[in-house]
């Protein structure tokens, strides 16, 4: 009960944020913000991963039927990706601090009855609860690391860290799902999120100054309907590509009515008074390059890991806690890349890394693709460890360029499109895999094909990159 009266009192009355603190009291202060904000986002990834070992579990335990099992999985992405829009709209609208801790909030009891679930329709009701604090907790992350890391270098370090917390949570995920379902049982992969949310909700009502709103900013329903639809409809038809083959009626059913409400979120956004993001911003090369940046990148790393996964445990007989450890090398690289870019990006600029990051990740993919029909697992660590490096290597400047591109008004707004990019880069990288490995002429060559197609996308990602990325000259 303290902790609900804490919260409503904290939240932020809509007033001007304080005076900024001293220079000794930012740097006393500077690493607890930037710990809040990346334990809400790390537990948001890690609940897209490493529920992958524990379904099977769930799934036997509570007489699950495939179709439950499937929304068990599924059902927490399509809302956290067809809501992200939705979820920056009310930060820049509300104030970023408030609706970031109405997320942690939210996703952290349902969490918890995610644990005490009872049944199959209880524990897919909580899951897709879990997807809309998530939906509320990832654009206000990036805009609250903008608005508490004011200075180039600090923000390209808090950028890093942040970005680094995806390809650790998406790796760390089997590992440690492995670990809980084979010591305490699958509910503690959901009981983990409560301390975890505490912790994040304390420190951001504690450290984080409270946004301001803007008011003037209607939300824009019909806007909203079409998006969440839009990205709804996209997220299931490539999830269900990578079970059913891309030419499965309800598939291209899925796609078609996808692109029919992107076609209406457009025609709307021109007559609207509010947009979700106005038209200028989508036309500029920074905003929307960046965006197909980190959808290609996503591509490129999830698809990399799912069927690497796969390949682990289907055709090398791993455990999943085996599988977990055999990913470790792509886990650490991503820690190491995000610091190193953040540190380089004062002197070089931030088009530099992006480009170099994604041609270190497409040689690693391409490695892959080229070490023959069964190679042994240590020909792999090399590859696993440049595609880690690379993508976090490169995200750090391409979370800067989104962010700088878009005014303040606008930040919550350009986090949601550059997360809702990369959810669906994640989703088409993980459906395309799935289905290369169902549909090749081998096993074999499908995993090659597919490692190969995740390298052409970080090649065209780095060519996007040579020309949207802005250097810090331009910027000046």
């Amino acid at each position: 009960m303290e902790l609900v009266v804490a919260f409503a009192e904290s939240a932020g009355d809509g007033k001007a944020p304080p005076p900024e603190p001293t220079a000794d009291s930012g740097r006393r202060r500077s690493l607890a913000p930037l710990l809040a904000v990346c334990a809400g986002y790390f537990m948001v990834i890690l609940d897209v991963t490493v529920i992958n070992v524990a379904v099977p579990v769930m799934g036997r335990e509570l007489s699950a039927s495939l179709t439950g099992i499937q929304w068990i999985t599924d059902g927490y992405t399509m809302v956290f990706a067809g809501l992200l829009m939705t979820g920056g709209v009310l930060g820049d609208r509300l104030g970023n601090r408030r609706v970031f801790c109405w997320g942690v909030l939210v996703f952290t009891v349902s969490s918890a009855a995610c644990a005490f679930a009872p049944s199959t329709a209880f524990l897919v009701v909580a899951r897709l609860v879990e997807g809309l604090g998530a939906a509320l907790i990832v654009p206000g992350s990036l805009a609250l690391l903008q608005q508490t890391y004011p200075t180039p270098a600090e923000r390209s370090r808090a950028f890093g860290l942040w970005g680094s917390m995806a390809g650790v949570a998406a790796s760390a995920g089997p590992l440690l799902g492995g670990v809980l379902v084979s010591t305490v049982g699958w509910r503690w992969v959901f009981l983990v999120n409560l301390p975890v949310g505490a912790l994040c909700l304390l420190l951001t009502l504690r450290h984080v100054t409270p946004s301001p709103r803007r008011g003037a900013r209607t939300l824009d329903w019909p806007a909203q309907c079409a998006i969440v639809a839009a990205v709804a409809l996209l997220t299931s038809a490539l999830n269900e590509a990578g079970r059913r083959g891309w030419s499965d009626p309800a598939v291209l059913a899925g796609l078609g009515l996808a692109a029919l409400a992107a076609a209406g979120f457009a025609v709307r956004e021109r007559l609207a008074r509010s947009p979700v993001l106005p038209l200028r911003l989508l036309r500029s090369r920074a905003m929307s390059g960046t965006a197909l940046i980190g959808l290609l990148f996503n591509f490129g790393f999830y698809g990399m890991v799912f069927t690497a996964s796969l390949d682990f445990q289907h055709q090398r007989g791993f455990s999943a806690l085996k599988t977990g450890v055999a990913l470790f090398p792509a886990v650490a690289m991503t820690m190491f890349a995000s610091v190193l870019s953040g540190r380089l990006t004062r002197r070089t600029g931030d088009r530099p890394l992006v480009v170099l990051g994604m041609l270190v990740a497409a040689l690693g993919l391409a490695g892959w693709a080229a070490a023959g029909a069964e190679p042994d697992y240590w020909l792999l660590v090399v590859p696993m460890m440049a595609a880690g490096f690379g993508t976090s290597f490169a995200l750090t400047g391409a979370t800067a360029t989104v962010m700088g591109a878009a005014p303040p008004e606008y930040s919550g707004a350009a986090s949601a499109l550059f997360n809702t990019a990369r959810q669906i880069g994640s989703a088409t990288g993980v459906a395309l895999g799935g289905s290369l490995l169902a549909t090749g002429t081998d096993y074999g060559t499908g995993l090659r094909t597919s490692m190969a197609v995740g390298a052409l996308a970080y090649l065209i990602s780095a060519g996007c990159a040579g020309l949207c990325v802005p250097t810090r000259r331009e910027e000046a």
